[in-house]
């Protein structure tokens, strides 16, 4: 079995993808062989009549990876909404089942897996009139432990305790955060990071400015997110 990490965010457009593509980069550039699993993705592009979903494809132009981009998930849709409405706008409901499935076929290829959520923990996946199933329930089925990626900037510290809590509360290992948009010169960014490792006792194990084309971070450092 591949070793893993869940990469989850504080919510919507925090730099999900964006980070994802610089860890498995960084894996492979240390020898590692790593893959990459997004089970569900919405807000594709439709080129030529053909979706792309334009998530998994940075990832894998990032990393270099040789695979095509619709082979790094089990559901792909147009519309640039929730993952269950998005499904459900074209009469299909997400099968946590076939994402298990796909997922353990494709990190067979791998020695280490980056899978990657969509928006925050509390995403729904689908519904109907009985229940909602929520990202957090496939995480917990999958069996992955997550690292939180957040903003550096002003209002993270509420950001990152509220989603540290909520997972926490679900019982799920969190194995780092990462600060996104982060600038070292910023005295609030420089104070965010210092907070959010003493109020939730957990290490910010990488920041990333702004168009940063590398993670800093040393190999065994990254090793360790991954079980």
């Amino acid at each position: 079995m591949a070793k893993s990490i869940f990469v989850t965010a504080t919510g919507t457009d925090i730099g999900k993808t964006y980070v994802s593509g610089l860890i498995v980069k960084k894996m492979r550039e240390f020898g590692l062989n790593c893959g990459y699993y997004k089970p569900v993705l919405s807000g594709a592009e439709n080129i030529n009549g053909e979706l792309v979903p334009g998530d998994c494809k940075h990832v894998v132009d990032t990393a270099e990876l040789k695979i095509k981009p619709l082979d790094c998930l089990s559901y792909c849709f147009l519309d640039a909404v929730s993952p269950h409405l998005a499904a459900e706008r074209v009469n299909t409901v997400i099968n946590p089942d076939k994402i298990s499935s796909d997922y353990q076929k494709i990190s067979k290829n791998y020695d280490y897996m980056l899978l990657e959520g969509a928006g925050g923990i509390t995403c729904p996946m689908s519904a109907n009139e009985k229940r909602v199933y929520l990202l957090w329930e496939l995480i917990k089925k999958l069996e992955q432990n997550v690292i939180v990626v957040a903003d550096g900037g002003l209002g993270t510290i509420n950001s990152i305790l509220t989603t540290v809590e909520y997972i926490r509360n679900k019982e799920i290992k969190i194995n780092g955060i990462i600060l996104n948009n982060y600038d070292k010169n910023n005295f609030m960014h420089r104070d965010n990071l210092e907070m959010v490792e003493r109020l939730t006792g957990i290490k910010v194990i990488a920041t990333v400015a702004k168009d940063d084309k590398d993670l800093d971070i040393k190999k065994e450092d990254l090793e360790e997110i991954f079980e």
